[in-house]
């Protein structure tokens, strides 16, 4: 399948949460085959289904974790649950598809686990540490409509904004 376009800070679907998959069926196999084709070629290793301008609750990824342990998956419907207390925070470097250029220091928590289905309706967890939680938070929080820069204060958000050319 040919990558489609991603979509860009500022376009309504990325700014909302976006709706519960009901139907699990070709179509959607075909929507998870056509975000992995869409995440290579931008050079992303996680992307959203409202990237690429898709109302749905639906996300893949192919990432490492701080040990080099490469994961790759889709999730659909997720619902990130509250890292533990004693994993902590930290706090790295994180950029965007959808803010393409810059990136800012943001603190994440150390250790993630979403809950949803995979593409045939069957439930999953899935659970990372380091990068690869990183990943996985950043992903639903773009399914809930909030991306990585709405995270930081107003003015290095729209710093970052005008050197992405979205401002």
């Amino acid at each position: 399948m040919p990558a489609r376009p991603i979509t860009y800070y500022g376009n309504p679907v990325l700014h909302r949460r976006c709706a519960d998959v009901t139907v699990f069926d070709q179509a959607l196999a075909d929507l998870v085959a056509d975000m992995f084709d869409s995440m290579y070629a931008a050079n992303g290793v996680g992307l959203a289904a409202n990237q690429i301008g898709v109302d749905l609750q639906v996300f893949v990824y192919d990432c490492p974790d701080d040990d080099g342990v490469q994961h790759k998956g889709h999730i659909v419907n997720p619902v990130l649950q509250a890292a533990s207390a004693l994993a902590g925070d930290v706090t790295a470097t994180e950029g965007c598809l959808s803010v393409p250029g810059p990136s800012a220091e943001l603190p994440r928590a150390a250790l993630a686990s979403v809950t949803g289905f995979d593409q045939d309706g069957k439930p999953i967890t899935v659970s990372g540490t380091g990068y690869f939680a990183r990943c996985l938070q950043h992903e639903t929080d773009h399914l809930n409509g909030t991306l990585y820069v709405d995270r930081l204060p107003a003015a290095q958000r729209d710093g970052l904004l005008r050197e992405a050319g979205l401002r």
